[in-house]
């Protein structure tokens, strides 16, 4: 059944499903613990000292994760939140795609504590047209609690759509711009790679934060980058596809000689020839599409095929063969 054709009837059934709770009485897989907020830190690149040491508390943002079931979910979990799902599946939208949270911090997490939650479904939206195709919002509305006390809550938004069938291919993702990053975006359309650093102990950081992770300052300026940099890791995508892109293709995590990393595609070599420790250089690419023109930073590896010299890779000048 097509979602154009279900009417007032599909809408009434979505809507019903609105203050259901999707959770209940759900359990923490694990009391707050430094190992995971090390973990965190380590993968967000946070040195905040109020997250080590003895009197240490979880990130706020952390929210979310002690929440969180694994593959194997959670106890407390009810069947509405499938069942509505499944209702717009069988109306066309089989897609997915997660648009947006927020989270309301009432008090920090410190290590030990056991979280409890519940989770509503708190709206459907009515039908929307977006540019990925038509369909519904559904938000849902966690409330994370120690023991009776309220700690924080967690907002998650979906679009349920069924895809429209598009011919072209479909515009890039566009980067979130908002306060916090608006003066990297700017300069990336002037084509300048530009770095935040703080304005008290002059660490740099990136992505861009409205203070810093290392002594807590709100004063900041900026350094533009030279744009060199290395590859200290990367991916190579091909699955899950995405209809913009096309795959496979690698993305590296690149370390600049400012001390900050950054994730981007890297270009210049085929995809199964980029290995750890190749030179690279930012480069500044325009994309011109539905969605309107686009610049993004891009890390071609430095003198193509000749930056793989000494890396051991088979093909390369210098290369001694056999398995990199």
């Amino acid at each position: 059944m097509a979602v154009t054709g279900a009417g007032d009837e599909l809408g009434a059934r979505l809507k019903a499903y609105e203050g259901q709770p999707a959770a209940v009485s759900g359990v923490g897989k694990d009391p707050v613990n430094q190992p995971m907020i090390r973990h965190w830190c380590e993968a967000m690149g946070d040195t905040s000292p109020a997250y080590e040491g003895p009197d240490a508390v979880a990130p706020p943002t952390m929210l979310q994760a002690w929440t969180m079931g694994g593959l194997s979910g959670h106890t407390g979990r009810t069947g509405a939140y499938d069942e509505l799902l499944t209702l717009l599946e069988e109306a066309g939208c089989t897609a997915i795609v997660a648009t947006d949270c927020e989270q309301e911090y009432l008090r920090p997490l410190w290590p030990g504590d056991e979280v409890v939650f519940d989770t509503v479904i708190e709206s459907v939206s009515e039908r929307k047209t977006t540019k990925l195709g038509t369909g519904h919002f559904v938000t849902t509305r966690t409330d994370v609690r120690v023991g009776r006390e309220l700690v924080g809550t967690h907002r998650f938004r979906v679009l349920k759509y069924a895809p429209g069938g598009r011919k072209r291919k479909p515009p890039r993702p566009r980067p979130v711009i908002n306060r916090d990053n608006a003066g990297f975006w700017e300069g990336v359309a002037e084509e300048r790679l530009l770095v935040q650093r703080c304005a008290d102990c002059g660490t740099p950081r990136h992505p861009w934060l409205p203070g810093c992770n290392a002594c807590g300052s709100l004063d900041w300026d900026t350094v533009e980058s030279s744009g060199e940099g290395t590859v200290c890791s990367y991916v190579v995508m091909h699955h899950p596809p995405f209809p913009a892109f096309d795959p496979p293709y690698a993305v590296g995590l690149v370390e600049l000689a400012e001390g900050v990393r950054m994730v981007s595609n890297v270009v210049g070599v085929p995809y199964d020839k980029v290995r750890i420790g190749l030179p690279v250089r930012v480069e500044f690419r325009r994309y011109d599409d539905d969605g309107g023109a686009l610049t993004l930073p891009v890390f071609r590896v430095v003198d193509g095929l000749d930056g793989l010299d000494g890396l051991g890779v088979p093909g390369a000048p210098g290369a001694s063969g056999g398995e990199a």
